[in-house]
């Protein structure tokens, strides 16, 4: 034995989205055997030109999912469907839900080695008075995240019911807020891309979030395969940022100026409100909702110690990863690729 670690036969459910692209990348970095299980009409800009085996299918086609977890050992599991803003929340529990009830049955029978499971900085607890919280800080927040934060909350106790009393080797990777290149279809990021072009003429003066480099995000669930303990959560975030921190950081990248005008929190609220009384009258889906804007409030730093004592986890500095996703979508622009929709 030469103590090369063996490699690894992992298929990745999400390789489309921006954390399973990530992972995606990190797994063929290290020479393993990786399948991706992708809908036809799925982007795959984040892993075009990879040495990865395809497959296509979704998580609600049984058979598909059968045959592209058969023979893998390891399963990392990214499907998440983000849109907090729906004013009908029956497909955020449709997919998060209901469509990883049916994976968790047939990886059951998978006899696999680990299920690496993409949970969500929001099912973590929010400190009181801005107290730093982790794994094991009570969930306190229950009914004020909206629909989404719920269909992400029953999604992991779901995984972790299935570790509990199926024997599922699962492990639930809480991720905060990821940033850095390449980013095909901002989500997180779409803030810092206005930054880098000028059109964001203002910050939420109090709040901020935690925040992670998309690749140490992807790092992190790579060394849950191998780490990861049975049944545990783990936050995978380097640190709390402030919103002005973070849009001056992506403003000096490339040159352009900064926001100085900060809005109160109490404004954010108000315009919620109306956008969300729009919602429900006129069925329309604006991105700002009451429940989004209590998102934006609801944040306190994280602890990730466990991911570092557990997995031995170091994250870089998320600081350097919104350089790098500024400059990237300063560069499509200048390519003339839409990189929002403005």
């Amino acid at each position: 034995m030469d103590g090369t670690p063996a490699r690894r036969r992992a298929l990745v459910l999400g390789a489309s989205g921006n954390v399973g692209a990530a992972v995606v990348r990190r797994l063929v970095a290290e020479g393993d055997d990786v399948r991706v299980l992708l809908r036809r009409s799925s982007s795959t800009r984040g892993i075009d030109g990879l040495d990865v085996e395809r497959r296509y299918g979704d998580i609600f086609d049984t058979e598909a999912v059968e045959a592209a977890m058969d023979d893998r050992d390891v399963v990392f599991y990214c499907v998440v469907d983000t849109r907090a803003h729906l004013a009908d929340p029956a497909p955020l529990f449709a997919t998060n839900v209901e469509g990883l009830r049916g994976v968790l049955e047939i990886a059951v029978r998978a006899e696999l080695r680990r299920f690496v499971f993409l949970s969500t900085i929001g099912t973590v607890a929010v400190g009181v008075n801005g107290e730093t919280v982790d794994e094991d800080t009570p969930f306190n927040w229950s009914g004020k995240g909206g629909p989404y934060i719920e269909s992400r909350r029953q999604a992991e106790d779901l995984v972790l019911r299935y570790a509990r009393e199926r024997g599922l080797p699962a492990v639930a990777m809480c991720v905060s807020n990821p940033y850095g290149p390449p980013d095909w279809q901002p989500r997180q990021g779409a803030l810092v891309a206005l930054v880098a072009f000028g059109k964001m003429p203002c910050y939420i003066r109090g709040v901020g979030a935690e925040v992670v480099d998309i690749d140490d995000a992807a790092q992190a669930l790579v060394l849950a395969a191998d780490r990861g303990r049975t049944g545990e959560r783990y936050i995978v975030s380097e640190r709390f940022m402030t919103q002005r921190e973070m849009f001056t950081i992506a403003a000096e990248a490339v040159g352009a100026k900064p926001p100085r005008f900060g809005v109160p929190m109490a404004l954010v609220h108000l315009a919620a409100a109306i956008a969300g009384a729009s919602n429900r009258l006129l069925r329309t889906d604006f991105p700002v909702n009451p429940a989004s804007a209590r998102l934006i409030a609801l944040t306190s730093p994280a602890d990730h110690g466990k991911a570092t004592r557990d997995l031995g986890w170091r994250p870089g500095p998320t600081a350097e990863a919104i350089r790098r996703a500024a400059r990237f979508y300063v560069e499509r622009r200048d390519r003339n690729e839409q990189v929002i929709a403005l």
